[in-house]
């Protein structure tokens, strides 16, 4: 779980692990169904230990163990600031991805253009998936996020389109 997710959850209001993993699924619809609910404790404990957000006990009701109750500090709200701002997306899957092409050719590894039709049919497994999804959550801010994958999917297919032009150019070139 990447913590400034966490933390931007977390700027709303205090919380304990379960209503922030209840959160974190309302906002992403399906694709959070997988989320692992360790996932925010070990990341709330991460955080806490970096002195990003402060814990403490809750009295629970009678019949139920005290909970506790995560917030941010200072330093977890510039965090947040600063991970907001960032408008470095997408992140590096391309660039890895484009370096797998040229150590496979260079290294006689694999045919670039299997990997690349590889990849493709990956992705296109993906966007059916997630057109699925988007189309029964079409009115929902989850779907605003599905329909942002679709169009991410879209636009990488697209890539691969690039790719296989200057994999297919390179092999009858040599």
């Amino acid at each position: 779980m990447q913590q400034e997710v966490v933390l931007a959850m977390l700027a709303k209001e205090p919380s304990h692990g379960y209503q922030l993993r209840a959160r974190l699924q309302q906002a992403l619809g399906p694709a959070g169904d997988g989320m692992n609910a360790g996932q925010i404790y070990v990341t709330l404990s991460r955080l806490a230990k970096a002195g990003l957000v402060t814990c403490e006990e809750s009295s629970g009701l009678p019949d139920r163990p005290d909970r506790k109750v995560y917030a941010l500090t200072a330093a977890g709200q510039q965090r947040v600031a600063g991970w907001i701002g960032d408008m470095s997306w997408p992140g590096p899957g391309l660039a890895e991805f484009h370096l797998k092409l040229i150590a496979a050719a260079a290294g006689r590894l694999a045919d670039p253009l299997a990997i690349i039709d590889a990849q493709r049919r990956e992705l296109l497994r993906r966007l059916r998936e997630a057109q699925r999804a988007a189309m029964a959550e079409e009115h929902s801010s989850a779907g605003l996020l599905l329909e942002g994958i679709v169009l991410r999917l879209q636009a990488d297919l697209h890539w691969l389109e690039a790719c296989e032009r200057y994999w297919s150019g390179l092999k009858e070139r040599s």
